[in-house]
């Protein structure tokens, strides 16, 4: 199949490349919400069914590699895309077919890639493999342009040699993952799962080209609405690269569009309820000027 000539136009792509989520909080539902908000056409190409809701996940069936592979083709050679973002990949063979495809695509035409390296489900539930974390480092991170781990994540990346314990820590834990993975751009390491001074969610940004690192801290809501935060980060951050923002303003808006969708998050279901990706068309509308061009309160600190 020939790859079409891109012509010029003002709506961009985004390919989601993720699990499905049966109660919408999280996967690819969560990312076409998200894409949504952002003005973005959303494509996807599932990788695992799940039988999911609030309180956890129940059953999980992997979709196989051949057929993940047929749908990233299908949709990047035909419709195409301006920016790539993988989510639960479960397994090593989708994580090289996944990258394979990646590479087979980068050669045509040259996008952004986000990674959010999913291992587990907020209750707790894998959704990664021991031995597919190995391969994801070795033929997807080089392709990265930028990594959402969150602070279990990172640990896990780092093989269990640090243990996140202190601001101090994670800084620390931002730039190892950088060295550990020399061919990722840059790397936002989540900070919700740790409870900082001030009680704010500070999220550290590291990016190799720019240098430094670059805190963003917000004040940590009070919910236990949080369902499918860190599917919507990352696919947040994916739609402003395919917009062409630069990759500190993409992590920029992307913090401040999803700190807006869990105070407006949803007291749905008997566990974490889901965030509510439509709030700003409610708040302050969806164009790109109205996405919170003051920041709202937002503290950015570069060091």
């Amino acid at each position: 199949m020939a790859h079409r000539a891109d012509p010029e136009r003002t709506l961009r792509r985004v390919l989601s490349v993720a699990g499905s989520d049966s109660g919408g909080g999280a996967g690819v539902q969560a990312d076409l919400k998200t894409f949504e908000a952002f003005g973005v056409y959303g494509m996807t190409a599932i990788t695992a069914v799940t039988a999911q809701n609030t309180t956890g996940v129940q059953s999980v069936e992997g979709v196989s590699p051949e057929m993940v592979r047929a749908q990233m083709k299908s949709v990047l050679w035909d419709i195409g895309a301006d920016a790539i973002k993988t989510g639960m990949l479960l397994s090593c063979d989708t994580v090289c077919a996944v990258a394979d495809t990646i590479e087979e695509y980068n050669r045509v035409r040259h996008i952004p890639l986000v990674v959010d390296p999913v291992m587990q489900a907020k209750s707790g539930d894998r959704l990664l493999s021991d031995d597919a974390q190995a391969v994801l480092k070795a033929r997807l991170a080089p392709l990265t342009t930028i990594l959402t781990p969150n602070v279990p994540e990172a640990e896990q990346l780092l093989g269990g040699h640090i243990q996140i314990e202190s601001m101090d820590s994670m800084r620390l834990t931002a730039s190892q993952l950088l060295e550990e993975l020399p061919e990722t751009r840059a790397v936002l390491l989540k900070g919700g799962h740790f409870d900082s001074a001030d009680n704010l969610c500070v999220d550290i940004f590291c990016d190799r080209l720019r240098g430094g690192l670059v805190e963003f801290a917000l004040p940590r809501l009070n919910t236990k609405n949080t369902h499918g935060t860190g599917c919507t980060t990352a696919a947040a951050i994916a739609a402003g690269l395919a917009k062409g923002y630069a990759p500190l303003e993409a992590v920029r808006v992307a913090k401040n569009y999803v700190h807006g969708c869990i105070r407006c998050s949803l007291s749905l279901g008997s566990g974490h309820g889901p965030l509510f990706h439509a709030h700003a068309r409610f708040e302050v509308g969806i164009r790109d000027s109205a996405l919170y061009p003051d920041m709202n309160g937002v503290s950015q600190v570069s060091i």
